[in-house]
């Protein structure tokens, strides 16, 4: 119990003299420690998510606009064409009595700026989003690239010549597209070719044709309608029904693990083989949260890859159900799981907002 009394931050007694307080200094510095840390991280955050919304610009880019605006006014010209005109009409009536008309008219320019700013970033980043669309580069040989390609190439690098963040890119990666069904049962038809005999093969194939003109059209609707909404139709069901919905062995069909070497052994002592992982581990996590990674590309070229993958990669875990599983996933996590003999422990790996050694894992 003498544990239990040193995380109390304080306590009090009565006595007959009064109420007897007292103060732990270190619990409450703790405290203090904690609460520094996770500001940082919602400060962090909230950067972050301003830097990739407003991607492939900068947030710096509003202020050149701002002062671009207000030099063309400076120089007795009107860059919106009257709308600046238009909003100062339709500010609120308190500001048209607290404010000049100067006041009114920088107050306007700062409105039709960042309407114009926000209106350029939606431009860049439809833009970016059909140079992401284009595919023939992939089924050009080798060597011999053309010159459509050449100039797809130039300008996807002047639109992402900024360092992006981990997730800067997910806003302007194209849809999945839906296939044809003409294409999905012919690739269908030519896959069970070889299974089959050939009456069996002509029944298939009247099978396909009727699936085509009857149920397979609507549902090629449902996936089209649902693709207009959702960056990918058909991830959010392979999670439910053919990963969470499974009921074979996880640990040999679906967990992954992680090794710290394979030829090499720097300790036979298991424990500090496991401090090093957990400390590699968690600075990798580290950069994750921080999205300090780059993004992952398709090898030798510049075209970015989707990271949803990194998103609940940590703070993450599997909650087992009667017909299907659950994923719970927390914005932070400042403890490990270990497994040893049968039981499991908690391991904390944080001490005072700061990641332990791996000495003192």
């Amino acid at each position: 119990m003498a544990e239990a009394h040193q995380a109390v931050a304080f306590q009090f007694t009565i006595t007959p003299e009064g109420i007897d307080l007292q103060l732990s200094y270190q619990a409450l510095n703790q405290i203090y420690l904690s609460g520094v840390r996770s500001w940082k991280k919602r400060v962090s955050r909230m950067r972050n998510r301003v830097i990739k919304g407003v991607y492939p610009a900068s947030p710096s880019s509003w202020l050149f606009v701002v002062i671009a605006i207000l030099a063309t006014m400076y120089m007795r010209s009107d860059p919106s064409m009257g709308l600046i005109t238009k909003i100062q009409q339709h500010l609120p009536l308190s500001l048209h009595v607290s404010l000049s008309a100067q006041g009114q008219t920088m107050l306007s320019a700062l409105v039709f700026s960042t309407l114009l700013w926000l209106s350029l970033i939606l431009a860049l980043r439809f833009c970016l989003k059909l140079l992401l669309s284009y595919h023939q580069w992939m089924f050009e040989q080798h060597g011999r690239v053309s010159n459509v390609t050449k100039v797809w190439v130039t300008l996807l690098r002047l639109l992402s010549s900024r360092k992006p963040l981990l997730y800067s890119y997910q806003t302007s990666l194209p849809h999945l597209p839906v296939p044809p069904i003409k294409d999905t049962l012919s690739r269908y038809l030519k896959s069970v070719r070889p299974l089959l005999t050939d009456p069996e093969f002509q029944r298939m194939t009247e099978l396909a044709n009727h699936f085509e003109t009857n149920l397979g059209n609507r549902l090629q609707r449902y996936l089209k309608l649902k693709a207009l909404w959702a960056t990918n139709y058909v991830s959010d069901w392979w999670e439910e029904y053919i990963y969470l919905r499974s009921r074979g062995p996880i640990m040999v069909n679906s967990n992954y693990y992680g090794m710290d070497f394979l030829y090499v052994t720097p300790t036979p002592v298991q424990a500090a083989r496991a401090g090093n992982t957990i400390t590699a581990l968690l600075l990798y996590r580290r950069k994750v949260n921080r999205e300090e990674l780059k993004p992952s590309r398709v090898p030798g070229t510049v075209i970015p890859l989707c990271a949803a993958q990194c998103e609940r990669m940590f703070n993450t875990t599997r909650t087992p159900g009667q017909e299907t599983d659950v994923l719970q996933h927390w914005q932070d996590s400042e403890f490990v799981a270990v497994y040893h003999k049968g039981r499991f422990f908690r391991l904390w790996v944080y001490l005072a907002g700061r990641l332990l050694s791996p000495a003192r894992d």
